[in-house]
């Protein structure tokens, strides 16, 4: 009887609404207790006008990090594959015999990949440059954006994880403050990756006998504005242990991981830090190039990188519009680039930070099959692996290992409480590649939405 009554509901509501709900998957989907208005489906082939499955399409959802996709398609369609960040570096007054008299220059971009590999290369070019001695300061320019001052978004309670690291032009090892903790004998070393002096460590552990388990296995960090406590125990056979938190500023991290570089590299330094704009007479020196931006926004889109989204969404807001970007900049950009190609659904998308992590973010499954059919024509198998390959890679490397689906997926995924997304491409059994958006917005999304699906993808990759 409740099998009926769901049947006839849906036969109801199609003839009604619109929707369209194949019987088959009605069957397999019926079971799964998720309230069926909370929750949209849009599943149709590529290069199809007509939908296979379109349930509650046009409802708003929230999006969590499916809001991803329309951050790295816009950038793609405004900047194309090959885009690089450009850091440039400047000097003022005079490089004579080896001696800078005046300030050393770093106009950020917002470049999000300058790490600390990348401070080799730039001191290297300094000295190409003839530099040897700077008399000044050391100048860095981050007014590309103009943003928040915390170092986290204080989305949630984990406000030290590097998923809640907010943006910045000056951005440098993804705002990440990384160290090692080693137990030997009767201590434990902790140390930092780079020569970071704009934090401290304060070690109040202890080595203990016993296996490398429960209280035993990891320290207990706790921190303290920009002081990091170690206390505890760890046991002795312990390996290594990495800590990645967020407690400092990126242009500090990077201030002192360059100064350290200079003076391996025999370049002294009279002055100190100064954060400023970049004076109208400052002389070019040399720029150095970010990763591409294929490649930046794969590591977006396959690990669900945050902070890489705030940062191009701050760079859009920059390219479109003065400076300073902003996130209201950035958000106008990604929508004013989407509707040039009639992708968004008018009046029910809010984009918020760009990132997902966001409870005010809006989106209808309508949208996200809107960009994706627009991806897969435009661009085809080169976007397609940007996202996360079924059992491959990114976010769903083991959720289809044993499944039909096993490299034949590419996926977005979205999760954040009480929501549970997934949007992307599906080839079916035929060959045939489909557009496949799953949006579940409920108080059982955790336990179910996954289920939904899975159900739904599995029965493409079988069926279709």
């Amino acid at each position: 009887m409740k099998k009926l009554i769901f049947f006839i509901f849906i036969i109801l509501f199609s003839r009604a609404f619109g929707s369209v709900m194949p019987i088959g998957l009605a069957h397999k989907i019926d079971s799964i207790p998720l309230n069926k208005n909370n929750y949209s489906i849009h599943v149709q082939a590529v290069n199809s006008f007509t939908p296979l499955v379109s349930w509650h399409t046009h409802t708003e959802r929230s999006p969590a990090s499916v809001i991803k996709l329309l951050t790295t398609y816009s950038a793609l369609l405004e900047l194309g594959y090959d885009y690089r960040w450009e850091t440039k570096f400047y000097y003022t007054g005079t490089i004579k015999n080896g001696l800078l008299k005046g300030d050393f220059i770093v106009k950020a971009s917002g470049d999000p990949t300058l790490a600390t590999d990348d401070v080799d290369s730039i001191v290297s070019e300094m000295r190409n440059q003839g530099i040897r001695h700077i008399m000044g300061n050391i100048v860095i320019d981050r007014s590309r954006f103009q943003v928040s001052t915390q170092n986290n978004s204080g989305f949630d309670n984990n406000i030290y994880s590097p998923y809640n690291a907010m943006p910045d032009a000056m951005m440098f090892n993804e705002r990440k403050s990384t160290l090692c903790v080693t137990p030997y004998g009767k201590a434990v070393s902790i140390n930092k990756d780079i020569p970071d002096l704009s934090y401290k460590v304060v070690n109040k552990l202890k080595v203990v006998n016993g296996s490398c388990r429960g209280s035993r296995a990891w320290p207990r960090v706790s921190i303290n504005e920009s002081t990091m406590v170690f206390s505890g125990a760890i046991a002795r056979q312990c390996p290594p242990r990495t800590i990645c938190k967020v407690v400092t500023k990126p242009y500090l991290s990077f201030y002192y991981t360059l100064v350290a570089q200079m003076k391996n590299q025999g370049i002294v330094l009279n002055g100190k830090l100064q954060l400023s704009s970049t004076p109208p007479k400052a002389n070019y020196l040399f720029s150095h190039y970010s990763q591409s931006l294929e490649e930046i926004i794969s590591k977006t889109a396959k690990k669900s990188n945050n902070l890489f989204a705030r940062q191009i969404m701050l760079t859009l807001g920059a390219i479109k519009y003065p400076l300073p970007s902003s996130n209201v900049k950035g958000r106008n950009a990604i929508k004013k680039i989407l509707n040039r190609y009639y992708i968004l659904e008018k009046g029910k998308t809010f984009i918020d930070n760009g990132s997902g992590l966001s409870r005010t973010s809006k989106i209808t499954a309508q949208t996200l099959a809107n960009l994706l059919d627009h991806g897969a024509k435009t661009y085809g198998q080169r976007w397609m692996d940007t996202l996360s390959i079924a059992g491959i890679d990114g976010t769903i490397k083991r959720r289809f290992y044993n499944s039909s689906v096993f490299g034949k997926a590419w996926m977005k995924t979205g999760t954040i409480r009480g929501v549970s997304n997934i949007a992307g491409y599906v080839e079916g059994v035929s060959g045939q590649r489909y557009v496949v958006v799953v949006l579940v917005n409920d108080k059982f999304s955790a336990r179910y939405g996954r289920k939904l699906a899975d159900t739904i993808i599995e029965w493409i990759g079988r069926t279709q």
